[in-house]
């Protein structure tokens, strides 16, 4: 055999195996940027959940606390903003802001003893921790995803072929400082 063939079915060979590792290492890009948006989506849909269940609950105390009508309007301005936040970013925010708004409500109404013993306030609370719980395991999994995604886009070789595809880090979900204070309240 010629030299000159063999050289070049070398450099061929090189060629076609740079090619694959590309094309593998760009479906897994577009797989991972896909779960991203599949866990966001799953987000979105418990918040909603969770905001579409707030109007029931917002009736059922409305009865009770009477006297309470900044906290019933702090629940229902977060709830505003959720339902009208445009990006993750906002939808955040406004999530945060509604929990911080659900933890005063219900620490609030601790005070009253048959606001607690109302079935449909006993059965709405429920709804809404399994709801809270749902968006602690969305936020979880869209983690999850988003480091997975951004240990393939920032490690060698990956970096290489990411910004080629201009393909950067995407940021995770995090709980503000403020959102993890317990809440205050007084009489």
């Amino acid at each position: 055999m010629d030299l000159t063939l063999i050289i070049g079915l070398i450099v061929l060979l090189i060629v076609v195996v740079v090619l694959l590792w590309f094309f593998s290492y760009y479906n897994r890009v577009i797989r991972y940027e896909n779960q991203i948006d599949n866990a966001w989506a799953q987000i979105d849909v418990q918040l909603k959940r969770r905001a579409d269940l707030i109007p029931n609950l917002m009736e059922t105390v409305k009865g009770y606390m009477s006297h309470e009508r900044q906290t019933l309007e702090n629940v229902t301005k977060a709830r505003s903003a959720i339902m009208t936040a445009k990006s993750p970013q906002e939808s955040i925010n406004a999530d945060n802001m509604l929990t911080g708004a659900l933890k005063s409500l219900f620490a609030v109404a601790e005070s009253y003893p048959d606001l607690k013993a109302n079935q449909n306030f006993l059965q709405l609370q429920d709804e809404l921790t399994h709801t809270e719980d749902k968006i602690a395991y969305s936020r979880q999994h869209f983690n999850d995803t988003v480091l997975k995604f951004n240990n393939t886009v920032e490690t060698f070789p990956g970096n290489i072929f990411a910004n080629m595809m201009g393909k950067k880090a995407r940021e995770m979900l995090q709980i503000p400082e403020a959102s993890k204070e317990v809440p205050k309240v007084s009489f």
